[in-house]
């Protein structure tokens, strides 16, 4: 995978400190999520691994080890991951037997990797991703190998929400910061992958560029546009709204209402607009039948249901509790 462009700058300063100083043998890559981390630990991993560099860290590309490393076989490179399918890009249903969590046993077979000798004579790396997936457990059982590293181990942890880690992990770690692109660099990114809105999927995506790509789908727009206007109708209807939209993603429907309430909530104490910026007439109307304070509590309210949101006990229940919810704000 290649580093975005947006990256190149930080890859780097990494790529210059390790001429002149052996890199950290933790290090945490952190960044909220469809910016691009994976592409940069990819090729973090891959450079570490790279038998003919043509910098520090940079993979030529073609010999064994990066050929090794392109098909998943290299020996010397370890990734852990929740077994759950939505972690990886493709568009596969998440098989609800799988585990959404880094388990324990998960951290403890790397023992026998990290405690032998490397198979080509270089590096080692063990890739975590998402970091904060592991449980307290496996948290507390990878401790021991971070607090004391074998010569060129190298431990790369990716993590969306870093705060979740214990904190003991975060200290043991070179904390590096992966920033989003700017919203113009990420515009022009999206215009030239061919994406009809750019601008308003970026929005959407709260400024992540690869999570707009995902929404350039005609049905994604048109479910939105039907649950906006069902939230806009000044004859608002939660029960019918909930028919018209429950065979949409639960998770998909709340991210929409959440960041609607987000913006009713700015527009409320006079700042701009976030995530929808298509609607701002219908948002203005809004909040003049709503009470600022209640805006926030019923969108302190969905932040809370993040929890719940990938399994509901009765998803129709839980919409139609959502959106009476919503009603309530409403000044008839």
């Amino acid at each position: 995978m290649t580093i975005y462009s947006w990256h190149s700058a930080i890859y780097r300063q990494i790529a210059q400190r390790a001429q002149v100083e052996r890199l950290p043998h933790a290090m945490l890559l952190k960044g909220p999520p469809g910016i691009g981390k994976r592409a940069f630990v990819s090729a973090l991993a891959k450079g570490l691994l790279c038998e003919k560099p043509v910098s520090p860290i940079t993979a030529c590309g073609s010999c064994v080890a990066c050929h090794w490393f392109d098909s998943g076989n290299h020996a010397d490179f370890r990734l852990l991951q929740p077994e759950a399918a939505e972690i990886s890009d493709d568009d596969e249903p998440v098989d609800k037997k799988k585990k959404r969590d880094i388990s324990v046993a998960q951290v403890r077979s790397l023992s026998d990797f990290v405690n032998i000798s490397s198979h080509r004579s270089g590096a080692k790396v063990v890739l975590i991703q998402p970091a904060e997936a592991m449980n307290v457990n496996a948290a507390n059982a990878l401790l021991k190998s971070l607090e004391e590293p074998p010569p060129a181990t190298f431990f790369v942890l990716v993590s969306d929400r870093p705060h979740l880690l214990p904190p003991t992990i975060r200290s043991r770690c070179q904390q590096i910061a992966l920033p989003p692109p700017s919203a113009q660099e990420a515009a022009a990114w999206l215009k030239t992958s061919g994406i009809s809105q750019p601008e308003l999927a970026l929005a959407q995506a709260g400024g992540s560029p690869l999570l707009a790509v995902e929404l350039d789908n005609p049905e994604y727009w048109a479910a939105r546009q039907q649950f906006l206007d069902g939230l806009s109708n000044r004859q608002f209807d939660a029960l019918t709204l909930a028919e018209r939209t429950v065979a949409q993603p639960i998770p998909q429907i709340i991210n929409w209402l959440q960041r609607w309430s987000y913006d009713l909530a700015r527009l409320s104490f006079g700042q701009s607009l976030r995530y929808n910026p298509d609607r701002k007439d219908a948002l203005i109307a809004a909040i003049k039948r709503m009470k600022p304070l209640e805006i926030l509590h019923f969108h302190r309210e969905l932040v809370r249901f993040q929890r719940i949101v990938n399994h509901p006990l009765n998803p129709r229940l839980l919409l139609e509790d959502l959106l009476l919810r919503y009603g309530q704000l409403i000044q008839h």
